[in-house]
């Protein structure tokens, strides 16, 4: 067991209908909304393992649920930002990525007592070139970044797999990417989404290894709706509904793999980690 680390585990805390892009009527009508149900199923979990995570809340569901971040609160959970609206960053623009920006931390401040200094963009939709977005997100206050992923179409393949500084006018942020499994032809997304559920066991066990032989944490994601095998789904293509949703099949169980084997903290703790060194 390896035991020298910190990982960490990061839930993008947006209900199972947030999914960019998508117009239309879900079946039925209706929009149940089930991110409550599921994030007491993590945290659950994590408080039986005594392990604390990062929780990337959407502001407006913060909003609309104003129970959820004061009960992630009070199990020793670091809150940071998934933006509001769930739109790409392409979408928002500077002008409306910032507003986003201030609304959510006002939200996520009152609810949870401090401001984030954490972001994920919606989808990975952050890219390295936009350093707009990255000087707004120091401007504001914010310390790290967790939106560049090194997988083809939705991020560089050819980018960082390890955490790394991102410089913007007199400032900095330090960008943590997610695991990934390297593989001829590009990475394998083993760090969370449909393949943390898809690939075997052993062979995200193995990258988790590497990952800490080499000095670096391994960074997981999931989201709220991977904890129900059965839960409700959009109306999509299967291609595009499998790459939202993933197999049938939920993640507690892969979750339970890595808290019984690694050690974890938030990310904040690595920041802090880091930036005394």
């Amino acid at each position: 067991m390896y035991r020298s680390l910190k990982n960490a585990i990061t839930i993008d805390v947006e209900d199972w209908f947030h999914i960019c892009g998508w117009e239309g009527n879900p079946q039925g009508g209706t929009l149940q909304r089930r991110v409550l149900l599921n994030i007491e199923r993590v945290l659950f979990l994590l408080a039986e393992f005594d392990v604390r995570a990062t929780f990337f809340v959407l502001g407006s569901v913060a909003e609309e649920e104003p129970s959820l971040v004061p009960l992630i609160v009070s199990g020793g959970h670091e809150i940071a930002s998934h933006g509001y609206s769930h739109r790409l960053v392409s979408k928002l623009g500077p002008d409306g990525f910032r507003d986003e920006i201030r609304r959510t931390g006002d939200i996520l401040g009152c609810q949870s007592g401090r401001l984030p200094i954490g972001f994920r963009a919606p989808q990975w939709s952050l890219r390295q070139m936009d350093s707009w977005a990255f000087e707004i997100l120091c401007n504001e206050g914010y310390r790290y970044d967790s939106s560049l992923n090194p997988l083809p179409f939705v991020g560089d393949r050819s980018g960082h797999r390890f955490p790394f500084e991102i410089r913007v006018g007199a400032g900095k942020i330090l960008e943590i990417p997610p695991m990934v499994t390297p593989f001829p032809g590009g990475n394998l997304p083993t760090g969370g989404g449909w393949g943390f559920r898809f690939f075997p066991f052993r062979i995200i066990g193995a990258t988790v290894r590497r990952y800490n032989e080499a000095g670096n944490p391994a960074v997981f994601y999931l989201h709220p709706r991977e904890m129900e095998a059965d839960g409700p789904r959009l109306p999509m293509s299967s291609l595009r509904s499998f790459a939202a949703y993933g197999a049938r099949r939920e993640a507690g169980t892969r979750l339970r793999y890595l808290l019984e084997r690694f050690r974890f903290g938030t990310l904040e703790q690595m920041v802090e980690s880091w930036e005394s060194v």
